[in-house]
């Protein structure tokens, strides 16, 4: 094609950009009715590798450049998010509202990092934090932003509590001293990644005791607290979960919010998953006491139908989604101090070429408002009662907990069988391998459990008992007594 206009033609868009709608339709009306039974075809990671290098060459080889058949080729090989049978890790099968606004987006290309640059998303997304603050309960002077990630997220939001309680000036000198983070033994792998990040190693993390259910045991805090002090450590800060990646429980954010006020210690609360409970008015007591954070994170696309990535870091005083990165960019702002600058969002972010994350959720709030968070969130939990509910009357399944959240934890535990641990990863990879459905695993207290996120609001009780049914099925060809 002729270069640029050709590449860039109106009207070739238009006639790829149909055929391309007109698949992504047809794919979502298959996936959410089942008919392709696979969500998962799975391959080895070297097959998949070598079958895409012939497929890139036959591509090229390609006169027709039909962009929609790309698009098929690699639906056939994708995982679908939308299918009744996925119950994977946690992200959500997103609207194709919020789909097109990505588009949208891809296409504006509006980077976000100075206000000129990002006039209209920049204020989107100040309007999406400041929705999202005020439903957590925060007042007018909480401010934050977006991010890529619940990762980043933490890490930025735990920067702002370093540079809030530590001692002295890290950003400028540099660690003086020990420090370190309170948090549960349950905590996200990513709190642990940010500690190291920050400089603190391995005494970076100070582990707190869990009760049965997986969630923090605060009546360990004050020993854990003073047992660090006495090492040498510095503690800043408690990190509470809202709510567990592995398990879906959420810890006592109204006890952990009590104790750090009592100590002078920052508050942050992980709450990529679960904090998105705000939404929903069944389950909003989920998180009692998220208000009294000093700093949230929460993910968009994990149960908010959002596609990844859309994440928000919310600070309760303004002042600490600014102060973060104090840095001189003379070819990008005059005055790196100055605070109030909020409409330059690469004053608070480690994005510089910021993406409009935020549009996504906007799009959704502007065409369905917040009432179809509420709806997908109370859907979802509701799901995963109905699957614990079947689990705890099974003889031969058994819970790690209640779920508390949209997540499943569970194993198949027939009495005959003995090594349930070699068991259990057995019926995963074969599960895996037929594609039926699809489900991860996680070991909790040196065990192995099966472990489902109901993303989909199309799975039905049905579907949970489709899989339970599978797993008999699977499970009684293994001998591993």
């Amino acid at each position: 094609m002729k270069f640029p206009e050709e590449v860039y033609s109106s009207q070739r868009f238009r006639e790829q950009g149909a055929a391309v709608i007109e698949l992504i339709a047809n794919c979502l009306e298959d996936s959410i009715s089942g008919k392709p039974n696979k969500v998962i075809k799975m391959t080895d990671p070297v097959k998949a590798m070598n079958e895409v290098q012939q497929w890139f060459n036959h591509c090229t080889a390609d006169d027709s450049k039909d962009v929609a058949k790309l698009f098929a080729d690699i639906y056939q090989r994708a995982i679908r998010l939308h299918h009744p049978g996925y119950l994977g890790h946690q992200i959500s099968p997103p609207l194709p509202d919020a789909a097109l606004a990505s588009l949208f987006s891809d296409f504006l290309n509006n980077g976000m990092g100075v206000f000129e640059m990002g006039i209209a998303g920049t204020a989107i997304e100040r309007f999406v934090v400041k929705s999202l603050a005020k439903k957590i309960g925060f007042n007018e002077t909480a401010d934050g932003f977006l991010t890529s990630g619940g990762t980043l997220g933490n890490l930025t939001a735990l920067l702002a509590a370093r540079r809030a309680k530590a001692t002295g000036d890290i950003w400028e000198s540099g660690v003086q001293q020990k420090t370190a983070l309170l948090v549960s033994e349950q905590a996200h792998y990513c709190v642990d990644r940010s500690a190291r990040v920050m400089g603190w190693g391995t005494e970076g993390l100070v582990k707190v005791p869990v009760k049965h259910d997986f969630t923090m045991d605060i009546s360990h805090l004050e020993s854990t607290y003073q047992a660090a002090r006495a090492r040498g450590v510095e503690v800043i800060g408690v990190v509470g979960s809202a709510c567990s990646t592995a398990t879906g429980t959420f810890d006592d954010l109204e006890g952990i919010g009590d104790f750090c006020r009592h100590h002078d210690l920052w508050f942050h609360v992980d709450g990529a998953h679960g904090a998105a409970s705000v939404y929903s008015k069944q389950y909003s007591d989920r998180v009692s006491g998220l208000h009294l954070a000093d700093s949230v994170v929460m993910d968009f696309h994990k149960l908010l139908m959002t596609p990844a990535l859309a994440t928000a870091v919310v600070f309760k005083d303004e002042k600490w989604a600014a102060k973060n990165f104090s840095q001189k960019a003379e070819y990008l702002w005059d005055d790196a101090n100055h605070v109030d600058d909020w409409h330059d969002l690469a004053k608070r972010t480690f994005e510089c070429t910021k993406s409009m994350i935020a549009l996504k959720v906007f799009t959704i709030l502007a065409v369905h408002g917040e009432q179809v968070f509420d709806e997908n969130v109370t859907a979802l939990y509701h799901s995963a009662s109905e699957f614990g509910n079947l689990l705890e009357v099974a003889d031969d399944f058994e819970l790690a907990t209640f779920p508390q959240s949209n997540i499943v934890c569970f194993r198949y535990a027939p009495e005959e069988q003995r090594d349930l641990d070699l068991l259990n990863r057995k019926v995963r990879e074969e599960l895996l391998s037929i594609g039926e459905f699809y489900i991860v695993q996680t070991t909790l207290k040196n065990r192995v459990w099966l472990r489902t996120t109901i993303a989909n609001p199309f799975t039905k009780i049905s579907h949970f008992q489709d899989l339970m049914d599978e797993i008999r099925r699977i499970g009684k060809r293994f001998s591993v007594a």
